[in-house]
């Protein structure tokens, strides 16, 4: 299933051999555009066969259905947990994960057409829980707003979390679905060092802008949660680091806050091991220590972190994140089980 005939030059685009189990039987048409803002991204158009992805059914996460219109993610995040599902394409997790987008063009109408099914109950649905829907690559192919349509039409309740502040052009859609269906969002915020942002998030908005973004969300009526993830040891765990941080959510408007310590999944953590010997080579040892025994950082030093995040979030005025409408997204602390062999549907992978 490699991907070749990938090519250079402004809006050139050819058919290439592609995942026909994945993405049905017709071409993808590889697509490359010489403009700044997608300057070495490459795009992989594809007609998804399914949209609705099944969550596995031992996972604790508070919904069942995700829908994921990207693959692949220009955010370049260097701890992404996502990185390991390029590899089921035979695409690189390091550099091909940050630059070779599959877009599912035909998202819109395939959401709509199954949320139309008889066998669809109208589960709730959540966004950006693998990759971040409201990426570069939306800008250009603006598949959120007719996603949104749908959910909308049948009144189904969905939530969104992003760090794209790009959410903000769908803002009256939000509006318009809120009025019918349960809506949930959250803004993805782990720190607010610029330092640390411009190198381990180098393709996302800066903090500012996402807590500028959920200030507009709030101020318009839609209730924005911060999902505060990663805190990265040793980079963004410092008392003043998470003061800092969590007044700053306080003073955006945040409805809730929610820490989430840094996991370092197969795929991620490979990538993320690499960029830490580049940038803090000290940190190799004791990173290696930490997540000695698997992809999560101790049970102590998780518990010790919510519970200076959640101490400061009362300080500062606003509450732990929970199951309430803006904060859907939030997921347990240890990854999911496997897959219900009966669902008869593609699954997700879970955000832990």
């Amino acid at each position: 299933m490699r991907w070749d005939n990938q090519i250079d030059g402004a809006g050139d685009e050819r058919p290439s051999t592609g995942p026909a189990a994945l993405f049905g039987a017709g071409a993808v048409v590889t697509r490359t555009f010489d403009t700044p803002e997608f300057r070495g991204i490459t795009f992989h158009e594809v007609r998804a066969k399914s949209l609705l992805n099944r969550v596995p059914g031992a996972s604790r996460m508070p919904f069942e259905w995700t829908v994921n219109p990207y693959r692949g993610c220009s955010h370049a995040c260097v701890y992404c947990f996502a990185r390991k599902t390029h590899s089921y394409l035979d695409l690189d997790t390091g550099l091909g994960f940050d630059s070779q987008i599959v877009v599912k063009t035909n998202a819109p109408d395939l959401l709509r057409r199954e949320l139309a099914s008889r066998r669809w109950t109208g589960a709730h649905v959540a966004m950006g829980t693998n990759v971040d829907c409201y990426q570069r690559a939306e800008g250009r192919y603006r598949l959120m707003p007719g996603i949104i349509q749908a959910l909308r039409e049948r009144a189904n309740p969905f939530s969104i979390l992003t760090k794209g502040t790009l959410i903000l052009r769908d803002l009256p859609l939000l509006q318009e679905a809120a009025e019918v269906a349960d809506v949930g969002i959250s803004v993805s915020v782990g720190f607010t060092d610029t330092g640390l942002w411009r190198t381990v998030e180098p393709g996302t908005p800066s903090p500012a802008a996402r807590l500028a973004a959920v200030r507009t969300l709030t101020d318009a009526g839609i209730e924005c949660g911060v999902l505060m993830a990663p805190v990265i040891p040793f980079l963004g765990d410092s008392p003043e680091q998470l003061r800092a941080t969590v007044r700053a959510v306080a003073e955006a408007g945040a409805v809730s806050v929610t820490p989430l310590v840094l996991h370092l999944r197969p795929g991620a953590r490979e990538w993320f091991t690499a960029w830490l010997g580049e940038h803090h080579p000290h940190l190799v040892e004791r990173y290696a220590r930490m997540y000695g025994d698997g992809s999560y950082a101790p049970t102590w030093y998780q518990r010790q972190i919510t519970r200076q995040v959640h101490e400061l979030a009362a300080e500062f005025g606003i509450g732990p994140g929970g199951r309430g409408a803006a904060r859907r997204v939030l997921v347990p602390e240890r990854p999911a089980g496997d897959a219900d062999p009966a669902a008869g549907r593609p699954t997700q992978l879970t955000l832990l």
